[in-house]
Order: C-alpha cells, then sequence, then structure tokens
C-alpha cells in the first residue's frame, strides 16, 4: 500500500510542473529575438543617421566650391554664387540618391544642407514597426585663406 501511496504523490508531483520549462524558453525565447531586433536594426538605423550627417555636410562643400569668380579674381571678396551652389549640392545629393534642402546665407559666406532619408527596419518590421525617418544637417563656411593685398 505504501508504495501505491507513493507513485500517487509523484503522479500528482509531476503533473503540476508539465510544461513550466517550455513556457520559459517560449518567454526567454521571446525575449531574446527581441533584443536582438532592436541591436541589429538600432545600430543600423544610427549608422543611416551618419550617412545622412556625411552626405549633408559633403553636399555643402561642393556647394561651397560655385563661387563668384570675377569678384574673387579681383580680390572684392570671395562669396559663393547661390544659384550655382544650390544646383551643386542638389546634384550631388541626386547623385547620391537622397534628397533634401540647401540654404544660401544672405550674405554667400555659408550654405547649409539639410538631408531626408528613410531606415526600413530588417527585424523590427517583422515586430511591427515601420519605416524611420533619419535626418542630416551639414553646413560649409567659406574661408579666405589669402587677405590678398
Amino acid at each position: 500500500m505504501s508504495r501505491l501511496l507513493l507513485r500517487t504523490l509523484r503522479a500528482r508531483a509531476d503533473a503540476g510542473d508539465r510544461g513550466s520549462v517550455t513556457l520559459y524558453f517560449l518567454v526567454f525565447g521571446v525575449m531574446m529575438i527581441s533584443m536582438l531586433a532592436l541591436l541589429v536594426d538600432g545600430g543600423r538605423l544610427l549608422n543611416a543617421s551618419g550617412n545622412a550627417e556625411d552626405l549633408a555636410n559633403e553636399a555643402a562643400r561642393a556647394a561651397g566650391q560655385q563661387i563668384k569668380g570675377p569678384e574673387a579674381i579681383e580680390g572684392q571678396g570671395t562669396e559663393v554664387d547661390p544659384a550655382a551652389a544650390t544646383q551643386a549640392a542638389k546634384e550631388f545629393l541626386r547623385q547620391a540618391g537622397a534628397t533634401g534642402s540647401v540654404q544660401v546665407s544672405p550674405d554667400g559666406q555659408t550654405i547649409t544642407v539639410t538631408v531626408h532619408d528613410v531606415y526600413h527596419p530588417i527585424l523590427l518590421g517583422g515586430l511591427g514597426y515601420g519605416d524611420f525617418a533619419v535626418t542630416g544637417h551639414g553646413s560649409a563656411e567659406l574661408v579666405r585663406s589669402d587677405a590678398g593685398g
């Protein structure tokens, strides 16, 4: 009789634990996949943001090359041609496959470029997250290295 009682008690004790390890691994697995998705897409989002900043800076530098030649040659000062600078920056962005806006300061000394891009998540997209907007800002300022004289 004592063996029958022990078997019955063991059977009841084991029945309450069934599936608990499976549930643990299921919850743990979902948490790990979510963390992996955050790490991968978070890193790629930061990279996309950095690329947008680089593109904006390079477009501003390309625009800064478009100075008004005759005035600079005659020593009357160095300033950028607004139309040519805007066109050069937009052409640079077009070749890079990006879009953005260009602003030239009224004195023609500073060019500011803003790049707009979109990051398409790899893993977070499967978890219901959509695209992320990425913006980069860059500027270039004309500096005259020879004051003339």
